[in-house]
């Protein structure tokens, strides 16, 4: 019986992987990738599933219980919208959910003393 010996560890700068490869972005609301809220485009980039199987995911939890749209309208004000580029949309309910957000956040801070 032969056996193969199994390939040296990399030990050299050179034969390791850069260590930003395996560093996500951010969990943010896409403003590129948006059909509704830009969640499912949000979740694809930070996760690097495909958006659409983001979308099919969430049609399926609304069709056999019901919290498809809960969970995704949790997520579109829970999550931060990405920064704006000059090509980005916005819409009227993303504007909105950015004052809802500001006003959550506003109601946590902890009131002044004195």
């Amino acid at each position: 019986m032969t056996s193969t010996p199994f390939p040296a560890a990399p030990t050299g700068p050179a034969e390791l992987p850069p260590s930003g490869s395996t560093a996500r972005p951010p969990l943010r609301r896409s403003r590129t990738d948006m059909m509704l809220g830009g969640v499912s485009g949000g979740l694809a980039e930070h996760t690097g599933v495909d958006a659409l199987l983001w979308r099919v995911g969430f049609a399926v939890l609304t069709l056999t219980g019901g919290l498809g749209i809960p969970i995704y309208l949790l997520l579109w004000v829970l999550m931060p919208a990405a920064p704006a580029g000059p090509a980005d949309r916005t819409n009227l309910l993303d504007e909105w959910v950015e004052r809802l957000r500001g006003r959550l956040s506003s109601d946590r801070t902890p009131p002044a003393a004195g």
